[in-house]
């Protein structure tokens, strides 16, 4: 058996940036710092934070008055920050500047008198976050037939962004209807979904002509650890979603002499090293990068963190 580690994997430069962020605030002010919502999806790195003292909350109304919040990698609506100011915290915000950029076209392509199609998927925080910023004016399509069966005002223009972490080519499909039934839908300046969602997709698609199976690490509320399994399985490559070694079963390997691995934009490497440690005590000696690229993409600690810092030193 052989085992072939995609690449690009792992970390993104927002989850990176998140994560760092919640170190630095403990750092600063001590525990316990507050997190409202997981600041990744991430079950092990939330474990980890936990235990260098932050705490996770679902709503601001649970943080003490005045206390340190971290806002996670995935954005607020204005009306989350608005409770938090109310209470007096110390707001540190970490969403990922490519979901801040989707919060500012909403507000704008409202701004403008447009009625806002959002593509993504309910209950996810970012498209709360998002359609916070305009709730009057955006609505939610989640599918194909979903865009189908969409009917808007024949008077107002229209526009469409997307969450940042879908399905690439999902994501096209939905375009493309909207396209033809409202042909005068303008498009965000630059595509939403993110390099790190569309370079992990890319990455898996190259791999699947190698592979047997795929094993994705991430954990089950990571979008886009669940839209790489989706890859696979559309090209009809068994593939699995793990949060970590422990949960593979040899079962799904019985046939299989190529093993492919990858993970998630909020899953940690040391997750995948677990992996390929989990095939070399079985006997595997052969786990090696498959074309292996690199991201170059890197994003500053918060305003209010790096600000905070300066005044501390």
């Amino acid at each position: 058996m052989r085992v072939l580690l995609a690449s690009p994997r792992g970390y993104c430069a927002g989850v990176e940036r998140a994560v760092e962020t919640v170190k630095h605030a403990l750092a600063l002010y001590g525990e316990p710092v507050y997190v409202r919502k997981q600041i990744v999806h991430n079950s092990h790195v939330v474990r980890e934070l936990e235990a260098g003292g932050a705490i996770f909350v679902d709503s601001v109304d649970d943080v003490p008055e005045g206390a340190p919040v971290v806002f996670s990698a995935h954005g607020v609506a204005p009306a989350v920050r608005a409770a938090a100011d109310a209470r007096h915290l110390t707001t540190i915000d970490a969403t990922c500047p490519l979901v801040t950029k989707v919060h500012t076209q909403a507000r704008r392509f409202a701004e403008r008198g447009y009625r806002v199609v959002l593509i993504g998927h309910a209950g996810h925080e970012e498209v709360e976050g998002t359609t916070g910023e305009a709730p009057e004016a955006i609505v939610l399509v989640e599918s194909v037939a979903d865009a189908e069966r969409l009917e808007l005002p024949a008077d107002v223009p229209v526009a469409y962004i997307t969450q940042t972490t879908l399905s690439v080519d999902e994501t096209n499909e939905i375009i493309d209807v909207l396209r033809r039934r409202f042909p005068r839908i303008e498009r965000p300046a630059k595509e939403d979904i993110c390099y790190a969602t569309s370079n992990r997709q890319w990455a898996v698609k190259e791999l699947l002509g190698e592979v047997d199976v795929l094993l994705v690490v991430g954990s089950r509320n990571s979008s886009n650890s669940l839209r790489l399994v989706e890859v696979a399985r559309a090209a009809h490559v068994p593939a699995h979603l793990v949060d970590d070694a422990s949960e593979i079963d040899e079962r799904w390997l019985a046939h299989a002499r190529v093993v492919g691995v990858t993970s998630g934009a909020s899953a940690p490497d040391r997750l995948v090293h677990g992996v390929c440690d989990w095939f070399r005590a079985r006997g595997v000696a052969d786990v090696r990068e498959f074309r292996s690229a690199f991201e170059d993409v890197a994003f500053r600690l918060p305003v209010e963190l790096r600000r905070s810092e300066r005044s501390a030193a």
